[in-house]
């Protein structure tokens, strides 16, 4: 129910491989952290906003669908709050930097939480034949926007089954709008692509990045950003053959940080350590030397840092000097301040890669003092805090 708590589940221990104290916040249940480019960290208490099926009644792996809802924890004395009670498992959840407003997916609608009145909204409810993908919350807090793709056949399960098939067979996406009041909603963009991946600019509602998803290796242009003034979507970072981009997010400073690995790189990593789709090249393994750029808001690159590692995903602190990523065992702290980037082990994460909500995910907090990674060691998802 909603208001029920839990004592602290917190525990430190000593990670084996850097000697740095790791401390495990949850214990009960599955327990998964906000999607890396959403921020599971307030900016003003010390709190973080995640789900989890402690409430369900249920005991599921991480792959049978677990009932989430979602939690507030408070980091100081670790005790955990209920927000939601949906009766059908919340998925994408995004939030204002200081968690005043919470939109999450569950069912068919998208509903608005505003934690400090307690209120709950129905923001966008799908009549039609589309999934509705996670939304992003516009600076001005007047409205969101998320993406709509056509429902396919196409299997689904662990290890993105399903994500080759998606991209060939989806030919119907949007962006769709819907204003935080209630008050309706419209598309914004259609495309003959599988859309994803969206995010509002941080400091202007008027523009927005998504992305044609699927493997990286076979999309040909993956970012666009998209001016919701003229409706026009521009690409960004203008992609050529050899190219294989991903994982994008806007950082603090409103830049648009992207991965770009190289020929041969779907973008995936399985739970046998290799990729989904290009299983033929290793995941480690480049026919050129990776790269990690940052564009500006017209899609112009503005800096370029060789990235000779293995990341499956990054996170910008909040100057953009140090990268924090989960390479297929450890996380890594990667100083890029420099001409040269400079790669350190932070910890052993110990995950299995096996479903995406078992992804780490690692994240800075919005100060740049601590980092909240998701692992599956032991057999269900919880959520670690580490200080670099």
């Amino acid at each position: 129910m909603i208001g029920d708590t839990w004592k602290s589940e917190m525990r430190e221990f000593v990670d084996e491989k850097t000697g740095r104290t790791i401390k495990q916040l949850t214990s009960l249940g599955n327990n998964v952290h906000l999607y890396f480019t959403e921020n599971s960290f307030d900016s003003v208490k010390n709190e973080i906003i995640f789900v989890s099926d402690r409430a369900s009644g249920e005991d599921k792996r991480p792959e049978d669908s677990p009932h989430y809802n979602v939690f507030r924890m408070d980091l100081s004395t670790g005790v955990i709050t209920q927000l939601t009670d949906e009766p059908r498992s919340v998925g994408g959840v995004t939030k204002t930097p200081d968690s005043r407003l919470i939109v999450y997916t569950t069912g068919n609608q998208i509903k608005c939480l505003d934690t400090q009145t307690g209120v709950i909204t129905v923001v966008y409810a799908e009549t039609g034949n589309f999934s509705v993908g996670a939304p992003s919350i516009a600076a001005n807090r007047r409205y969101i926007a998320f993406t709509r793709n056509e429902k396919v056949d196409a299997p689904r399960g662990p290890n993105y089954t399903g994500f080759k098939e998606s991209f060939y067979r989806i030919k119907d996406g949007r962006v769709t709008l819907a204003y935080l009041n209630g008050g309706g909603a419209f598309d914004v963009y259609k495309d003959t692509h599988w859309l994803g991946h969206f995010q509002f600019c941080p400091d202007d509602g008027t523009l927005a990045t998504f992305c044609h998803e699927g493997p990286w290796n076979l999309v040909t242009q993956r970012i666009w950003i998209l001016d919701f003034v003229s409706r026009e979507a521009r690409p960004c970072y203008r992609q050529e053959e050899y190219d294989s981009i991903g994982h994008e997010f806007w950082t603090q400073d409103g830049y648009i940080f992207f991965d770009d690995r190289g020929p041969g790189h779907d973008g995936t990593i399985t739970s046998s350590r290799t990729q989904a789709v290009a299983t033929e090249v290793p995941v480690n393994a480049n026919a050129m030397i990776p790269f990690v750029g940052l564009a500006d808001r017209y899609g112009n690159l503005v800096r370029r840092v060789e990235m000779p590692f293995y990341c499956n995903h990054y996170h910008a602190n909040p100057d953009n000097t140090i990268l924090v990523g989960d390479d297929v065992d450890d996380l890594v702290l990667i100083d890029i301040s420099g001409e040269e980037a400079k790669l350190s082990v932070l910890c052993q994460h110990k995950t299995s890669w096996h479903t995406q909500s078992s992804h780490c995910h690692p994240t800075w907090s919005w100060d740049g003092t601590r980092i909240l990674y998701a692992s599956d060691f032991g057999g269900k998802v919880n959520v670690y805090l580490i200080e670099p």
